[in-house]
């Protein structure tokens, strides 16, 4: 399902076209608002592999500090690849303090073996890189909205966590019946159920290893 057809399916379902209202809040910003309070619900609620992203970074020598990428959430994890012999070491996640009394002058340099959120766009490393090394930092993040890319993963392939994600931000906008708002959220809980188990749960094991799910047989 992309967007056009997630537009059309909610103000079908709630047999409302949203009308523009006095200001900037028009129909397609009220509908955009429905869908991307879901998507954030969604994205913070159930641990898809659409929001892991990779990437490749550098570290300075004798800069203790490494900037975060510009979309960068939080942190699954962070290496440094040795210069010679291309090997990944995954640094500890501490503290900062701990980092400041571990190594508390600039000029402890070495290898990073800790990294510390210093702030929301800075991770500070110890001790100081004595060379430039490159960082791999495996992250969360918000993949782009469907509302501007059009399509999306879970438009693709679990829309039905989409539409009645927005169709209950719509009932309460439009301040419907508590049995209106109690039949969508019970929907939406029902598809957050079922992405729960395909992401946090197929997508944890194989059949190799853990066998094939089998439900008991009475």
């Amino acid at each position: 399902m992309n967007y056009a057809q997630l537009t059309a399916a909610i103000k079908g379902y709630a047999e409302n076209d949203f009308p523009d209202t006095v200001g900037s809040f028009t129909s397609a910003t009220q509908i955009a608002t429905f869908v991307e309070e879901t998507e954030q619900r969604v994205f913070n609620a159930v641990q898809l592999l659409d929001l892991r992203k990779n990437v490749i970074g550098s570290a300075t020598a004798n800069n203790k500090y490494l900037e975060a990428p510009s979309d960068w959430l939080a942190n699954f994890s962070l290496a440094v690849i040795d210069p010679v012999t291309g090997e990944y070491e995954y640094l500890l996640d501490k503290d900062v303090n701990f980092i400041r009394q571990s190594y508390p002058s600039p000029t402890d340099t070495g290898k990073p073996q800790h990294y510390g959120y210093w702030d929301q766009n800075t991770f500070i490393l110890g001790p100081t890189p004595d060379l430039s090394y490159q960082m791999e930092l495996h992250y969360f993040y918000y993949p782009e909205s469907i509302v501007t890319a059009g399509t999306s993963w879970l438009g693709d392939d679990f829309d039905s966590v989409l539409l009645y994600g927005a169709l209950l931000e719509a009932a309460a906008f439009m301040k419907s019946d508590p049995d209106v708002i109690a039949n969508y959220r019970q929907r939406f809980d029902e598809a957050m159920i079922m992405l729960k188990q395909l992401a946090e749960g197929k997508n944890r094991s194989d059949a190799y290893r853990n066998g094939q799910f089998r439900m008991p047989v009475r």
